[in-house]
């Protein structure tokens, strides 16, 4: 995607596969800045800090931090040190593990004198295949987008929660991309963006990225997307997620269940969409079985804005002493989801047999 005009992507190896650069997700939509990554520590610092975010992109991350770690020291003891290191920067997105135990997996069998140039070229395997997933993503969601539009011969109104963009992935992002491909198709659309309390991801980074591209878009309080459906104003919801399990439930950014059960009671369909490595196999009740992060109590507390000055601050929202709960996520069972857009396609209702049928490992 682009920035002012410049082709980006969220993460890229330096020419000489020394370091790793990504944007610093913490600083938009005020300040677009880079950061260099020189050593694994840096990059589970990056994943940890949400410098960088969204399941994909946190795996592609972790990939890349098992390839700075090679280039330090390749020995079995500092391959098992890095990943379980990195696996522990966030517990609830399955794609971390993912990309670390595939790098684990190609890089164990080597020779300790080839695993460091062996862990670059896999990383960038990952990287572009993550690429090539998300486009597909967004070519099977436009359809759906389209079809809306021929029914409605109007403006397709569409609402997220949280950012699914391109900053969550490698490139063109999951939620987003359908989108995406959609507007760039010429098909009439504008986004319902929920400004995601407490981090606000939808109000600082979907919108950045929608506005960078030229998407028709209004940001909303978390709590109005109910109120939209009642009156007509929303045609579909589409969201990412961090971890569906193999009965179709969803864990996604703290609010999605919330949306998607107005979604439910007014008949607007709630799409979710996510590359194929975002399913854990191992669980099937999302609610009892997924690890739900709990971050710190200051991102409830403290919100960072632009001030008129023209300098980004921090300031408390809070009374002294009130205690603050930051459940990160929560879980969407498969009932409510109208279908998963997915790689290889649509699974509409989705449920263990169906899912099975289009994605799962031979």
């Amino acid at each position: 995607m682009k920035i002012n005009g410049t082709p980006y992507r969220t993460i890229w190896a330096t020419a000489d596969n020394q370091a790793v650069e990504i944007i610093d997700q913490t600083k938009l939509p005020h300040i677009f800045t880079t950061l260099r990554l020189d050593t694994m520590r840096d990059a589970e610092r990056a994943i940890r800090d949400m410098q960088v975010r969204g399941a994909p992109l946190i795996g592609v991350t972790g990939a890349y931090g098992v390839a700075l770690s090679m280039k330090h020291h390749a020995s079995d003891a500092a391959l098992k040190a890095s990943c379980d290191m990195l696996l522990n920067a966030r517990p609830t997105a399955v794609n971390l593990r993912w990309g670390i135990e595939r790098m684990r997996a190609f890089l164990a069998p080597l020779p300790e004198s080839e695993r460091a140039a062996a862990a670059w070229q896999e990383a960038a395997r990952i990287a572009d295949e993550d690429v090539e997933i998300n486009a597909s993503i967004g070519r099977h969601g436009s359809e759906i987008i389209r079809a809306l539009h021929q029914k409605k011969k109007a403006t397709v109104n569409i609402l997220t929660h949280c950012n699914a963009g391109w900053l969550a992935t490698v490139d063109w992002g999951t939620a987003l991309a359908p989108i995406y491909k959609a507007f760039d198709a010429g098909i009439p659309l504008h986004v319902w963006v929920d400004e995601t309390r407490p981090r606000n991801q939808g109000a600082s980074l979907t919108a950045w990225e929608l506005g960078q591209h030229g998407v028709p878009h209004t940001v909303i309080a978390d709590n109005t997307g109910g109120h939209l459906m009642q009156h007509g104003m929303v045609d579909m919801a589409i969201v990412g997620t961090d971890r569906v399990t193999a009965r179709g439930d969803v864990c996604n950014k703290i609010g999605t269940y919330l949306k998607a059960l107005a979604a439910f009671d007014n008949g607007v369909p709630f799409y979710v969409a996510l590359p194929s490595p975002t399913i854990d196999w191992t669980l099937q009740d999302g609610v009892k079985e997924i690890p739900i992060e709990e971050r710190a109590a200051e991102e409830v507390t403290h919100i960072s804005g632009l001030c008129d000055d023209g300098q980004v601050r921090r300031v408390q929202l809070t009374p002294q002493g009130s205690r603050a709960a930051n459940y990160g996520f929560d879980v969407t069972p498969a009932r409510l989801v109208t279908g998963l857009i997915t790689e290889c396609g649509v699974v509409m209702q989705p449920d263990s047999r169906k899912l099975s049928a289009l994605l799962k490992p031979a």
